[in-house]
């Protein structure tokens, strides 16, 4: 019999958003420091290396392709709303915080303001769907339904929905006109005005 051979196994190939944490955490501290140096000199900070943006790039991407994030339809948006955070936090990068392998870890730091950068878009996205819905109950399917084939796009919906608010404002305002001219009111009637103060949409938009 032939001997076995032992065969070591394949690494894993790395992908496109692999990033070095021995060289990304070296390009950060670089940068702070001379960020830093160029403060205490009087000097106007120079802008982030092109090298530190990419590796933002890759740390939002990677962390997206997650199982928590991969299947959000606005991934896109989280990734951008995270290198922006990244770039504005990377002077709150301290680079005398010892770690545990007493090197620099910069990839855990923003790895960590990308996680809460996803968050946050997640919890606007929940906001604005209930809103949306909130939109279509209060204000009555029935009188958003008369829509052609062609309107039914998600724009074209909410831009009815707000002409839809716009009217409500005027009555509003038709409502407050007629009571300052007119002469006070019994309590009881005054009270059914004032309850009609405000349209069904007025509370859910801005």
């Amino acid at each position: 019999m032939k001997a076995m051979k032992n065969e070591k196994p394949k690494r894993k190939s790395r992908g496109d958003d692999y990033v070095n944490n021995k060289e990304f955490s070296a390009a950060v501290v670089e940068y702070v420091q001379t960020v830093m140096t160029d403060k205490n000199e009087g000097r106007e900070a120079r802008q982030i290396p092109n090298y530190i943006g990419e590796c933002f790039m890759k740390i939002a991407n990677g962390l997206s392709r997650s199982p928590n994030f991969m299947n959000y339809s606005y991934r896109e948006d989280m990734v951008m709303d995270a290198v922006e955070n990244c770039v504005k936090a990377i002077m709150n990068y301290d680079i005398t915080k010892p770690t545990r392998t007493g090197n620099p870890n910069a990839f855990s730091y923003f790895t960590q303001i990308s996680w809460y950068a996803f968050l946050r878009r997640i919890a606007k996205e929940k906001k604005q769907a209930d809103i949306k819905q909130l939109l279509i109950e209060k204000g009555s399917i029935g009188n958003f339904a008369e829509f052609d084939d062609d309107d039914m796009s998600g724009e074209s919906m909410m831009e009815k929905v707000r002409q839809k608010n716009d009217s409500f404002h005027q009555d509003d305002d038709k409502v407050e006109t007629s009571k300052k001219t007119k002469t006070k009111k019994p309590r009881a009637e005054k009270k059914a005005l004032e309850l009609d103060d405000c349209g069904p949409l007025y509370d859910f938009l801005d």
